[in-house]
């Protein structure tokens, strides 16, 4: 069985910072890619970020410049520094995983901007 555990979330003020960080366990022989979403009540999941076993990431608009993915496929880690953040960042966010045993999801860690 595996299993992502993500941790780092809390309560910021407009402008601050978290980081955001997603453990994962169990019998993962290999790692494609590794993604963060996120998801506000009565709202889809929207993706936020991508990062490849090749080290390549990707990310949705509003992240640009303020949000950095990165992933340690050894280590099964991975993690979300975001900055300047702002209210509308509020939400659950979720890391996910595509392995051998397909894509693996966390339970979601809450972000609140205050403003």
């Amino acid at each position: 069985q595996v299993q992502l555990v993500e941790s780092g979330g809390g309560l910021v003020h407009s402008g601050g910072s978290l980081r955001l960080s997603c453990a994962a366990s169990g019998r993962i022989s290999s790692i494609y890619g590794m993604h963060w979403y996120r998801q506000t009540p009565g709202k889809q999941r929207d993706w936020v970020a991508t990062v490849t076993s090749g080290g390549s990431t990707n990310y949705v608009d509003s992240a640009k410049g303020r949000f950095t993915i990165s992933g340690d496929t050894g280590k099964r880690m991975v993690y979300l520094e975001m900055n300047n953040l702002k209210p509308e960042d509020t939400a659950i966010y979720y890391c996910a995983i595509d392995t051998n045993l397909g894509r693996v999801w966390g339970q979601g860690t809450q972000v609140t901007v205050s403003s």
